[in-house]
């Protein structure tokens, strides 16, 4: 293993030489408290930055056992390193002149859910960060003392920042690894209580927009308060919590936040009805979510679905390769078998009949269906309609003809949202009905 010093002597050596030059630095380094290990170097300033690793001994980095002493804390810890070492290394390329990626020091990029990565890896021994490096260049001559700046100042700090236990802010770790425990805690418990998924009261369902995963920003007021309550005299939206029916509630018993209470949902058919924009899909949205743990704050880190729920709908023109989609769709014209239906540019119906069917064949043990996203004639097929056109000249079942039978006789679950037809009243064990994104069970009236 090569020395610092003579990180900073070849950096010197190949000052202003073509960039291909950067290529000798390949390697590990020792520095004072981390090794610093250049996996791949690249070849332009304007290619892929190059992938870097530091490794920092548990002497130095200093992180107490018990913060990774399971698979489910060990991830929780891992997932907090890369968003610091991610905010730290934020406005790097700000402090480094070049061009292309010149002064780019960054890591995997992580959204509101934990998620397993091998960005940082967190052991007995030592703490591993693997980020990417765009080292500086003037065109694409090397810029020895830019690149000096960068891995012996910059970077340093980073380290410092992100990967010692004493840096960090304790309380937000100690809380970031305790909801994360809490979720995968609950997510187990669900099947032992009977339960396919867990909305807790509280949550904040809505998302900022469709591209923005991050919670609305806006005032939490009580559904019960809203008769009272004008948005415009307050000045910011609105956000209703959720808020789980009576029938519904129960309380689960958590390792570090203690008792939660809100909607369980058991096996079987559940319905989500409702009028247009009343938090419909933003529901079935958090629950199709919820089989992922969530970052404290995020507003749903009490959602927990099981890890067999999965979201389905019509994907127009998609490939489907040997599916047996016979459950759904048999009997077309000419005699053409659906045995191993085969096509490189699907119909609505016929895509989310093979999604469903691959779906079960991967393990799925509940459907998360919404009709915004699903084919109508896959879904229901109306009384007048049957009259119009017969069973024996109509090659497709719908869904609702089949969704009992995969719960009885396959123990697959569906929870879907639909507003537009009473037909799925006679075959769901449970109704849900949102009114001012306030839930209401009305599985008796419907």
């Amino acid at each position: 293993m090569l020395h610092s010093d003579d990180l900073k002597a070849k950096l010197k050596s190949i000052d202003r030489s073509g960039y291909k030059s950067y290529k000798s630095l390949a390697g590990r380094y020792k520095f004072e408290d981390y090794v610093l290990i250049f996996d791949k170097v690249q070849s332009d300033p304007f290619a892929p930055p190059s992938r870097l690793r530091v490794q920092v001994p548990q002497q130095v980095a200093g992180f107490p056992q018990a913060l990774f002493s399971t698979p489910t804390r060990r991830v929780a810890l891992e997932d907090f390193l890369t968003r610091q070492f991610g905010s730290a290394s934020a406005d790097s390329r700000r402090k480094i002149r070049g061009s292309g990626k010149s002064g780019t020091l960054a890591i995997a990029s992580c959204g509101q859910e934990v998620l397993e990565r091998s960005s940082v890896n967190v052991t007995d021994e030592y703490v591993e960060a693997r980020f990417v490096a765009g080292l500086p260049a003037d065109g694409r001559v090397i810029l020895g003392n830019e690149a000096y700046a960068m891995l012996f100042g910059i970077l340093p700090n980073i380290v410092r920042q992100s990967l010692k236990y004493q840096n960090l802010d304790k309380n937000a770790l100690s809380k970031h690894i305790d909801v994360v425990e809490d979720q995968d805690f609950i997510r187990h418990k669900l099947e032992e209580l009977g339960l396919i998924a867990f909305v807790a009261d509280g949550s904040i369902l809505p998302r900022r927009s469709g591209i923005d995963d991050r919670p609305m920003r806006g005032i939490a007021v009580d559904v019960e308060t809203l008769d009272v309550v004008n948005p415009g005299e307050i000045g910011a939206d609105i956000v209703i919590p959720f808020r789980s029916p009576a029938s519904l509630q129960m309380e689960i018993q958590t390792p570090n936040r203690g008792p939660v209470k809100g909607m369980g949902l058991r096996p079987g058919v559940t319905l989500i009805a409702g009028g247009g924009f009343h938090g419909k899909s933003t529901l079935l949205s958090a629950l199709e979510r919820g089989v992922y743990n969530h970052i404290p704050g995020d507003g749903r880190e009490y959602v927990v679905t099981v890890n067999g729920a999965v979201k389905l709908k019509a994907e127009e023109g998609r490939s489907v390769e040997k599916v047996d989609i016979r459950p759904f769709i048999n009997n077309l014209p000419f005699g053409q078998s659906t045995r191993a239906f085969t096509t490189q540019n699907a119909s609505g119906s016929t895509s989310q009949s093979a999604s469903i069917i691959e779906a079960l064949q991967l393990g799925a043990k509940v459907l998360l269906i919404d009709e915004d996203t699903s084919a109508t004639n896959f879904m229901i097929r109306d009384v007048r309609m049957q009259h119009l056109v017969p069973k024996e000249s109509e090659p497709i079942t719908p869904f609702v003809d089949k969704i009992r039978q995969m719960y009885s006789e396959l123990g697959v679950s569906s929870i879907l949202v639909m507003g537009g037809s009473g037909d799925y009243f006679d075959v769901a064990d449970v109704v849900l009905v949102l009114d001012n994104y306030l839930v209401k069970d009305m599985t008796v009236k419907a």
